[in-house]
């Protein structure tokens, strides 16, 4: 018996399957699992560009007889729903598993979102463990599900899943010997000739996967009592286990397609049922297209965020569970950028030019928050560099101030590429920030293109940002030391300058890929209490009780970013 993670959980559950190809795109809460299944014997494990690029190699190495692992967060599957779509129509191959990790409450994500609709739409069965075992077991035997099927399945997590050590009994390698491939366009061409044939194919597939989920070991009846029932799934069934000891519950461990005879024997087994899920109404919808009447709960349970035991007993109005009360007056601690962080000083740039700044996914976005306050919008990979052009397309004409887009090597490497080719085409202007800092930081350093480190540490390609700017047209093109603010300020005056496109590549490593910090600063007695440094909102920086800088010497690692703005002479080496 082990303890391992929901997402560790899947690794181990794949690798016993004879799984022997992972591939993903990093993103909490999904990256682990591919390190976990990285790191075992057997298998092939890389990071891609791309949620879809991922799905697609996995597909193609699903063709040739292998089973695969694909794993991504929630709006990774936007990314990937293009091939997920018609992988539903060709079948596979070898087994074929994605994981959608979903983040319910947005601790690392900019929204919301529920996968299953996307095994609804997609017409993929989808499994929802609630604890490590159950993800083990689900990714063991998703393999032979989908191999029996011929059909793609989901696997879907939530952040608590993810994240949260379970006992689990790990078992023993199958080997899988991967299939002979055999040309077959009829299944494998998805041109319309062949594509309407596949959509009977599909849904005859669909009404086998209906007659199976009714008699399927996945799904579970915990009788407790007649009066209440309660349907629920994956997470939510350990917070309703607890805060409900004496309801029955119903626990779907497939959710897509929904057992309609096994729901409607259970709610007639009841004197009422009721839905709990996190963040939607997929399941509450589902089993009422089954003819169940769904109970409202006595108070109304959250429409966002995660649930907790706690909530689910306020919405049915029970008093809450003896718990120790959380400490009371503690310090806020919003996220900010690590002390020496190579892009904090474009970001004070920025601010001090203001300048309008299209953000990115990544470290970066905590450039919006104050004291820097220098970015006006974050949406999704990539859009940075569309939305800044879209905004010198509305503004042209008119004096506005400068539009700079800013996006990460690998989030670059990921989409934003492709949106530079396509400003590029159209004969765009304005100025893009790579901020290079080597590694793709936010989701724990993983390698991308342009750094050139693989997953598992295989001989690669170091791609050059420059010269592949330099390659789609692009003129202006300079490399910048983003810890030098003179060279920062001077280099984003003349590109916003410059009525063409232009493309700083700010470029110096992550603060914790060596974490070989240098002797702390200190702040002598020339401090007026001016504030420049604090500006920063870099976390070793402080006021002391006489309004004066203070500098945390367990936090400060003597970069020398607050130097450069101190125009007394007041932050040296101690």
């Amino acid at each position: 018996m082990e303890l391992m993670s929901g997402n560790e959980a899947i690794a181990q559950g794949a690798w016993e399957a004879g799984c022997t190809i992972g591939v993903a795109y990093p993103g909490t809460p999904s990256t682990e699992t591919l390190e976990a299944f990285g790191a075992k014997e057997g298998v092939y494990a890389e990071w891609c560009v791309n949620e879809k690029v991922a799905l697609e190699v996995g597909i193609g190495a699903s063709a040739a007889g292998a089973r695969v692992l694909v794993t991504m967060k929630h709006v990774g599957v936007n990314v990937a729903a293009d091939p997920l779509f018609t992988a539903a129509y060709t079948g596979v191959g070898g087994g074929l598993v994605l994981l959608a990790a979903d983040d319910p409450g947005m601790y690392s994500s900019q929204n919301e979102q529920d996968s299953h609709y996307y095994a609804q739409a997609a017409a993929v069965p989808c499994l929802d463990p609630a604890d490590s075992a159950e993800a083990l077991r689900f990714a063991r035997e998703a393999y032979d599900i989908s191999e029996r099927f011929d059909v793609p399945v989901m696997l879907r997590s939530s952040v608590r899943i993810s994240h949260t050590k379970t006992p689990v009994e790990p078992g023993e390698r199958t080997i899988a010997p991967a299939a002979p491939y055999e040309k077959n366009p009829a299944k494998w061409v998805m041109m319309p000739a062949f594509a309407k044939p596949r959509r009977h194919d599909q849904l005859a597939r669909i009404d086998a996967l209906r007659a199976w989920v009714e008699e399927c070991p996945y799904n579970e009846v915990v009788r407790r009592g007649d009066e209440v029932g309660v349907v629920c799934a994956g997470a939510a069934y350990q917070h309703v286990a607890e805060a409900l000891p004496e309801a029955s519950l119903f626990k779907l461990g497939v959710t897509w397609p929904v057992p309609t005879d096994a729901l409607r024997a259970f709610a007639d087994s009841v004197d009422r049922l009721y839905v709990v899920e996190e963040g939607s109404t997929y399941l509450a919808d589902a089993v009422r297209a089954c003819g169940v009447t769904v109970s409202d709960t006595p108070r109304p349970l959250p429409r966002a965020g995660e649930l907790s035991p706690s909530l689910v007993r306020a919405a049915f109005d029970f008093d809450e569970a003896p718990h120790a009360e959380p400490a009371a007056d503690l310090p806020g601690r919003p996220p900010a950028l690590c002390p020496g962080c190579p892009h904090r000083l474009v970001f004070k740039e920025l601010s001090r030019m203001r300048a309008i700044v299209t953000g990115d996914i990544g470290c970066y976005t905590l450039g919006a928050l104050p004291p820097l306050s220098a970015m006006d919008t974050t949406v999704d990979m990539g859009a940075s560099v569309s939305m800044s052009h879209g905004f010198e397309l509305a503004l042209a004409g008119t004096d506005h101030k400068p539009v700079v887009a800013v996006i990460g090597d690998s989030t670059f490497a990921h989409s934003g590429l492709s949106s530079l080719i396509s400003t590029v085409y159209n004969r765009g202007a304005g100025t893009v920030c790579v901020l290079d800092n080597r590694t793709t930081a936010m989701t724990g350093r993983q390698g991308n293109p342009f750094n050139g480190v693989t997953l598992q540490n295989r001989p690669s390609r170091e791609l050059n940002i420059e010269a592949v700017v330099a390659a789609i047209g692009v003129e202006d093109v300079r490399v910048v030391d983003p810890n030098d603010a003179e060279a920062v300020r001077t280099a984003l005056k003349e590109a916003t300058a410059n009525e063409d496109i232009s493309v700083i590549v700010f470029r110096s490593p992550c603060v914790l890929l060596e974490r070989k910090p240098a002797k702390p600063l200190w702040v002598n007695g020339n401090c007026t209490g001016c504030g420049s440094c604090i500006s920063l909102g870099c976390p070793a920086l402080g006021r002391d009780s006489e309004g004066r800088a203070c500098i945390d010497a367990a936090l400060c690692i003597g970069c020398g970013h607050c130097t450069q703005y101190c125009r007394f002479s007041a932050i040296v080496p101690e």
